[in-house]
């Protein structure tokens, strides 16, 4: 069989997949601004990403792979319509991001992929090299992808796809055999003078067009951000506790997302999608973990799930938050009881004071104790 990209593209069709699109394992275009971004710390605590051996493989995929000649990419919607508005933005609940409404992507696609290694190896009727990887390789998947022709890079740094918009997962097969009718790149942004992206983010994370500053978002602090949270950030989160799907909704291409046929990532109930802020405020560990048994928000344990209600709990400042913010003063983790006081105060204000100066004279916890005090102060 002749494995040329017509052929390639029809196998990832039969797999369920929207997009594929084929290009050299040539380093990343975009490189340089990549190093540049580390160089500033805009990566924040995510430290893998300028780790040595990982820079090493995003500027030369055969660290990943000896013999590595080829890129296959994929991609696979996940816009769907599940909620209203009303629902989404009502501030006694708690946002999650429209990518994590249904079950683990990580592991839908790593089958598919696997799948589509295994033809691609019968197919070439020869030994070859290959790994895949979901959103877990060090290398530069969206600049990769719009060399594949798979979209351009927004002002918001994300892949869109002019007429798909851009919610939909990528994935990546690196492999030996080389082609001779790779896809032509996408070379320039479709974005011209709109910025709405840009004015859209209530944290301010992008310094310039095409540079996200990632200690300045609401994604990374509420998944990637193990620890504190900023103050003077925290009222710009609104009722998001997990992700952000704020730029990418402003973004006009949006409107023509298709909706996804994938039924492992629709939502079975509103509780996948915006749960109460007060069932996340008082979840047990093991309640926590049967809400999202299977969700990539597996991935962040109840700690920093509370911890980002407790965030959208003062943003909400209703006295039905009240009883359970007090009862989080006295959790066991440190960083829930420092982000409930700081709930507690935006609810209560003054009346909050003796409940916090309580706190403080029992508190052995240095954080906790300078944010209330910086509270009370």
């Amino acid at each position: 069989m002749s494995l040329t990209a017509a052929a390639i593209k029809a196998k990832a069709r039969d797999l369920g997949f929207n997009l594929c699109g084929l290009t050299s394992a040539a380093p990343s275009p975009t490189l340089h601004a990549y190093l540049r971004w580390i160089e500033r710390g805009m990566h924040g605590a995510m430290g893998y990403l300028a780790r040595a051996d990982r820079l090493r493989r995003r500027q030369d995929l055969r660290e990943i792979m000896p013999g590595a000649k080829s890129l296959i990419l994929v991609g696979l919607d996940y816009f769907a319509r599940f909620a209203d508005e009303d629902t989404l933005n009502d501030p006694a609940r708690g946002r999650i991001a429209a990518y994590a409404w249904g079950l683990d992507y990580h592991k839908v696609l790593a089958l598919r992929l696997e799948q589509f290694a295994e033809w691609l190896a019968g197919a070439s009727g020869r030994a070859i090299g290959q790994k895949f990887y979901v959103d877990t390789g060090a290398l530069l998947e969206r600049s990769h992808a719009q060399q594949a022709g798979m979209g351009f890079i927004g002002k918001n740094s994300m892949l869109i796809h002019p007429r798909r918009g851009g919610s939909f997962f990528l994935g990546e097969i690196i492999t030996s055999l080389e082609f001779e009718d790779y896809d032509e790149p996408h070379r320039e942004t479709m974005c011209g003078t709109c910025a709405r992206c840009l004015a859209a983010c209530p944290t301010d994370a992008f310094p310039k067009p095409y540079v996200l500053d990632a200690r300045r978002c609401i994604s990374y602090h509420t998944i990637e951000n193990k620890g504190w949270i900023e103050r003077e950030l925290r009222s710009g989160f609104g009722n998001w506790i997990f992700g952000c799907d704020i730029c990418m909704d402003a973004c006009p291409f949006q409107r023509f997302a298709e909706e996804t046929d994938e039924v492992a990532f629709l939502p079975f109930d509103i509780e996948r999608v915006a749960p109460p802020l007060t069932d996340i405020l008082m979840s047990t560990e093991d309640g926590y973990r049967a809400l999202f048994r299977r969700s990539p928000i597996e991935r962040i344990k109840r700690e920093q799930m509370v911890r980002n209600a407790c965030i959208a709990a003062g943003n909400w400042r209703n006295e039905r938050a009240i009883p359970h913010l007090i009862q989080l003063l006295y959790d066991k983790s440190a960083l829930v009881r420092g982000h409930a006081a700081w709930a507690l105060w935006r609810t209560m204000e003054l009346d909050a004071s003796k409940l916090l100066s309580d706190l403080h004279r029992r508190e052995d916890d240095a954080r906790v104790r300078g944010e209330v005090e910086a509270l009370l102060g």
